[in-house]
């Protein structure tokens, strides 16, 4: 059902190469060259620039091309949609970070699909940034994310509010205090998330609040796997900082340690992010819901 010059522009611009993009659509590389010239004759803007053999998109190209997703993304969606209603079942797509699928949010996505039998819930994982791009191009319906989004289009829902702690083993010998000083964690080996995380960014961020850098510490690791990074703190290879939420198993079961690091506060807030046009508000209060009892149980 999309314009097949939709088809050949999202082609062209995965492959960056026309004849690739023909093989792939089995089309001839004219008929491909063709529908991009009918789509920058129908916009009136270049969408691709030839610089040294090159095929890159321009600024223009790349606002059409995010907005072609979409509506390649809509209509896949629609045929979904249709077909789910014929067999009387509804499906959500949620996105999570890395770091809300290491707490309660899995299980409590679980136990909503159990208690809601006709909801196909499918879960992807992935960085903010990707989540966002997901959402905007209704790849996803709603997405768990740390923090809150500028973008006018994008409404949130408060879930939960963490913060950030120092997590270390309990043959660590700082385990045995009730905090640890920025000056005893320098002497640390630590062992971090990527530097494109929401916990990195925030730990970073309340460091240079208080003049201090991330520069001064011993980052021995950086691993996207936050229980990865967990298994590696229990052997006591290293410490991290990580939010509260996530270490909270470990903690009750006694196989971890947590301590709040004097003079940071790294707070952060856990929304549920939707578009504006999302239809079913109901869905995400009745998970907020189930959250709450959820952890609370848990506390």
């Amino acid at each position: 059902m999309v314009d097949p010059k939709i088809e050949s522009l999202l082609t062209v611009a995965k492959y960056g190469n026309f004849t690739r993009a023909a093989e792939v659509l089995s089309l001839t590389q004219p008929a491909v060259s063709h529908h991009i010239k009918q789509l920058e004759t129908e916009l009136g803007v270049l969408i691709f620039s030839r610089k040294k053999g090159d095929l890159k998109l321009t600024a223009a190209g790349e606002i059409v091309v995010k907005y072609a997703m979409r509506i390649n993304a809509i209509c896949d969606r629609m045929k979904e949609v249709l077909a789910d209603r014929e067999n009387n079942i509804e499906r959500l797509r949620i996105g999570i970070t890395h770091t809300a699928e290491s707490n309660v949010i899995a299980e409590v996505l679980a136990k909503y699909g159990n208690d809601n039998p006709d909801i196909i819930i499918t879960i992807i994982t992935d960085s903010i940034k990707n989540l966002y791009s997901m959402l905007e191009n209704y790849e996803i319906d709603f997405a768990i994310v740390e923090g809150v989004s500028g973008n006018s289009d994008i409404n949130s829902l408060l879930l939960d509010t963490d913060y950030l702690v120092c997590a270390v083993a309990n043959e660590n010998p700082i385990s045995k205090q009730s905090m640890v000083t920025i000056e005893e964690l320098k002497k640390q080996r630590l062992i971090l998330r990527l530097p494109m995380s929401g916990t990195v960014n925030l730990f970073i961020s309340s460091l240079e609040s208080i003049n201090r850098s991330i520069d001064e510490f011993n980052v021995i690791l950086e691993v996207d796997n936050i229980d990865t990074i967990k298994t590696l703190i229990r052997k006591n290879l290293g410490v991290s900082i990580l939010p509260k939420s996530t270490c909270m198993d470990e903690v009750r079961k006694q196989k971890m340690t947590i301590l709040p690091i004097e003079n940071l506060s790294m707070i952060r807030e856990t929304n549920i992010i939707y578009l504006k046009d999302f239809g079913h508000t109901d869905i995400l209060k009745d998970i907020t819901k189930l959250y709450n009892k959820i952890t609370k149980i848990q506390k």
